[in-house]
């Protein structure tokens, strides 16, 4: 499996930026899709996940009612809506794919994307 992940770029406080990754390979439909964010010097961070079917989401606290986790199974897609960006969102995001993760929430999935720099200005 093959994460490509994009749509990355500089935004100013307060505004919008929609990730998506793509991945190649089968049974994307069976994988709990994954976003995290690391900045230098910090571990990488849990930002958001969704299910199989796309039917439960999950996020960290500090993105809850900004960001939104979406999946496309027909396309191998998922995406990450971000809403009202904050400086203390900029960081390399990454997709993470699995097919069984116990915790969806730590960093235990099988795949990874390339990652894709958010930069916030203040």
């Amino acid at each position: 499996v093959q994460l490509q992940a994009s749509g990355g770029g500089l935004v100013q406080a307060g505004g919008s930026l929609r990730l998506s990754c793509v991945a190649s390979g089968r049974a994307f439909s069976s994988r709990v899709m994954a976003w995290f964010r690391q900045v230098p010097g910090k571990e990488r961070e849990f930002v958001g996940a969704i299910a199989k079917s796309g039917g439960y989401t999950y996020y960290l606290d500090s993105v809850k009612g900004r960001f939104t986790i979406s999946r496309d199974n027909a396309n191998n897609t998922v995406l990450l809506q971000m809403n009202s960006l904050k400086p203390e969102d900029t960081g390399v995001y990454y997709c993470a794919a699995a097919l069984v993760v116990p915790e969806p929430k730590t960093p235990s999935y099988d795949y990874w994307g390339q990652g894709t720099l958010v930069t916030v200005s203040s």
